[in-house]
């Protein structure tokens, strides 16, 4: 099952009707949601991990605590640490009403980070991850809206959600969540939250969109640099003509310009952008890097990782997530074996044995392929 599908049920259904009405609910298995974060989770982040802000903060009936309530400061190796979230005062917080909202879980709870890994080569947009923790009966932050689109879903207890939009003329619709329903809000939804009778622990995965207008100023962007850094004339106040013929032939040229543009090379800069600058994501690196690779040795795509090829002359560049790699050209039949099958090993590939030996080995240290089991 995709991410898509298992927050949105049918990704294609979705994806179709998606921005076309305010709330989507959709109901799944519970402990696929729970195994993402369960609430043992949130407590061993909060209590053991020594986490720092900002990866915590607070929130009680509408407001954000001050960070001083919850933090505190220490030493390692002589050097100080602020921001240490101070899991007793935390704590204290909590059992009085506060929610505790865990920041870009993404990058340091492991499940998160496969799921929004997963999540943006589906969508081709940033995702993040946040939760949060709610004591029963209490409710974080008053009405508001996000400047971004929202998957949320329940992983403990229940929350009450008020949803306002244009569509719902008799008030906000109230929807109950709970584990194994997730709940999808477009950008601007205006909405609010109220744990029940027991704790609540939710996440919400937001999709910070790319849009044509931010993809047509990067391609028009570079197209600027043709205009000259002359002086606007002297004397336009009295005489806007000046400005008004220079500006007139300066868009003129630059309308050509941008009438010259190659779409299809803009669309390749924009995905190469976006699959060069993701996070790493490389759990299980330290072993795959210490395991000795055979022709035998089984691997696969590690999941989240993008593998898309460029042809580049002679050269072809792979674009992996967080950088690039260049290879040879006689290369691109490996690569696409690789990227169109679930498990492969060096000995499956259609290069000589010890090139398939030299790619996989290449492709286990850039994090791209990790072993199945170790050899």
């Amino acid at each position: 099952m995709s991410a898509l599908d298992l927050l949105s049920g049918d990704a294609q259904t979705f994806l179709s009707k998606v921005w076309a009405s305010r709330v989507h609910l959709h109901r799944t298995d519970p402990d696929a949601l729970v195994g993402l974060l369960s609430l043992e989770d949130a407590d061993r982040l909060l209590t053991e991990t020594a986490v720092r802000t900002p990866s915590i903060r607070l929130a009680k009936d509408g407001g954000v605590l001050p960070e001083s309530a919850y933090t505190r400061s220490a030493t390692l190796a002589g050097q100080q640490l602020t921001g240490l979230v101070d899991p007793r005062k935390a704590l204290e917080l909590f059992a009085d009403g506060a929610t505790v909202v865990f920041q870009g879980l993404h990058r340091y709870h492991a499940p998160l980070t496969r799921l929004v890994a997963e999540l943006e080569l589906e969508l081709g947009h940033p995702c993040q991850a946040n939760a949060y923790l709610t004591p029963p009966g209490s409710q974080g932050f008053a009405v508001h809206s996000d400047s971004h689109d929202v998957f949320v879903f329940q992983t403990a207890g229940s929350k009450q959600w008020e949803v306002h939009g244009p569509d719902s003329p008799d008030g906000p619709e109230q929807v109950v969540l709970e584990p194994g329903l997730s709940m999808y809000l477009p950008t601007g939804t205006p909405h609010a939250a109220r744990a029940q009778e027991t704790v609540s622990l939710h996440v919400t995965i937001g999709i910070n969109q790319l849009t044509w207008r931010g993809l047509v100023e990067r391609t028009v962007q570079p197209l600027l640099a043709t205009v000259g850094e002359e002086h606007l004339p002297a004397g336009y106040l009295d005489d806007p003509a000046l400005l008004r013929d220079g500006l007139a032939e300066r868009l003129e040229r630059l309308a050509q310009e941008v009438r010259r543009a190659d779409p299809t090379a803009a669309v390749e800069t924009e995905i190469r952008r976006f699959l060069t600058s993701r996070p790493p994501r490389l759990a299980g690196g330290l072993r795959d890097v210490l395991a000795d690779v055979t022709g035998q040795t089984r691997l696969r795509r590690r999941p989240g990782h993008p593998c898309v090829l460029l042809d580049r002359g002679d050269r072809v560049e792979v674009l992996l997530g967080d950088r690039s790699l260049t290879v040879p050209a006689r290369v691109r039949p490996a690569l696409e074996e690789i990227r169109g099958r679930d498990t492969v090993t060096p000995a499956d590939l259609p290069l000589d044995p010890q090139s398939n030996l030299v790619l996989c080995r290449r492709l286990v240290r850039e994090g791209l392929l990790e072993l199945l089991e170790p050899r």
